[in-house]
């Protein structure tokens, strides 16, 4: 497998953060959102995700607003979250903050009433008896036929469109597996001499590395999920990630989260999937090989599910209790360089305890970078001792003002379902 695209340098040590305007003020509107932007940039997030900007379809809607992955036009807002204009002064405010932003893209399908239904509706795949269709079961969407070369450069002048407007910074692309590989490296071919993108694809897909820098940990997801539900053990976990490392290229980024969109309307927030550990795969996210992703709210923390199709704004109370914990784990992301992804010079290494079967721990190394993980599955209390000799050295608890010289003492106390982070 080779690599046709190289990632750009942020890749290696930044972090994605998702972003629902419908449901994250109860304006819903760009400009409300603009005002998190001093918020978000000091807890430490780079790169701003959002949600299809695109307007919705009215056929077949559902719920009263519908699905945000419904488009009705490629190349226009979404007149319930603002103007053109109001995105491009967002954008351009984010990116002088130092954020990236990237827009969801949605090249699968598109909503029933979209403009090129009338207008180019040879660009839709048909049935047997010549009528739009879809091949998922989603009944508010229909398919676009890759196999119309008028459909390839449509799209690809449509992501275009939002480069040249708003001077994106790159493309979630949703479903990617569902859209033909040839496509997207037409696509990234077609837009790569304009600007150097960041390129993230929902799917799994080891072969889609060929284009996309980064894609998601779906397995990972839901091994955690049977890991909560006492389906697998620690095991298990240590397996999935060795299998991760044995199938995907050195170069592939991995998106890690313990929430999203679809995750907390469909399968409930990270504290309805995973207890009093949701911080724990919370840690784990941030700070193993891959890019951290956080939704809209986890940082309050929301613990509702947010309705996908109608008005339901998370409720933000003012607190942000977790905003230190994700701005510790994203600035220690930045600035230790044993953390970056994706990066042969750092080394991870399982260690051996007393208690492997409920304490999941690592140590990554780069140099005389060295950040130790220890996460307490369990509900009980352990006093924890390491076993290895790689471990040594004072290591710094990111947590707490205080420190460790773990070259004479390899132990340490641990409460039920805490993490401790130690670096150097």
């Amino acid at each position: 497998m080779s690599k046709l695209f190289s990632a750009i340098e942020l890749s290696y040590d930044s972090n994605i953060y998702e972003i629902n305007i419908r449901q994250y003020s109860i304006e819903g509107t760009f400009n409300a959102f603009a005002k998190e932007l001093p918020r978000l940039k000091d807890m430490g997030v780079e790169i701003l995700w959002f949600m299809p900007v695109t307007p919705i379809s009215f056929e077949k809607r559902k719920g009263t607003l519908g699905s945000y992955y419904a488009c009705s036009d490629y190349t226009a807002i979404n007149p319930e979250y603002g103007t053109l204009d109001d995105f491009k002064n967002l954008v351009k405010s984010a990116q002088g903050m130092g954020f990236k932003v990237i827009i969801d893209w949605v090249a699968n399908h598109t909503g029933w009433d979209h403009v090129w239904t009338k207008e180019h509706p040879d660009y839709y795949v048909r049935d047997a008896n010549g009528n739009f269709t879809e091949r998922n079961g989603w009944d508010d969407v229909i398919d676009l036929d890759y196999n119309n070369p008028a459909l390839r450069d449509a799209m690809k002048n449509a992501m275009k469109f939002w480069i040249d407007e708003c001077n994106l910074d790159g493309f979630r692309c949703d479903m990617a597996h569902l859209v033909t590989l040839d496509f997207w490296v037409e696509a990234r071919t077609f837009l790569e001499p304009i600007k150097k993108l960041f390129w993230l694809a929902e799917c799994e897909e080891i072969s889609y590395h060929d284009v996309f820098d980064t894609t998601y940990t779906w397995r990972w997801m839901h091994k955690t999920e049977e890991f909560a539900r006492k389906q697998t053990d620690v095991q298990g976990l240590w397996q999935l990630l060795q299998n991760y490392n044995d199938e995907f290229p050195a170069y592939a980024f991995r998106a890690y989260f313990t929430s999203n969109h679809d995750e907390n309307s469909w399968n409930g927030s990270e504290y309805e999937k995973y207890g009093n550990n949701a911080k724990n795969f919370a840690v784990f996210s941030c700070l193993w090989n891959g890019i951290p992703l956080i939704y809209s709210g986890q940082e309050m923390p929301n613990y509702k599910r947010l309705k996908f199709f109608d008005k339901d704004a998370i409720e933000w109370n003012g607190k942000y209790e977790l905003h230190d914990f994700y701005k510790t784990l994203l600035n220690l992301r930045k600035h230790n360089k044993t953390l970056r992804a994706c990066d042969d010079a750092v080394t991870t290494y399982r260690l051996n305890t007393n208690a492997d079967d409920t304490i999941f721990s690592f140590l990554r190394k780069n140099g005389e970078n060295e950040v130790l993980v220890l996460l307490n599955f369990s509900d009980e209390n352990i006093s924890l001792e390491i076993n290895n000799n790689i471990l040594g050295g004072r290591f710094k608890n990111v947590f707490a003002d205080e420190t460790k010289d773990f070259s004479t003492d390899k132990k340490v106390e641990m409460s039920g379902n805490s993490y401790l982070v130690f670096a150097k």
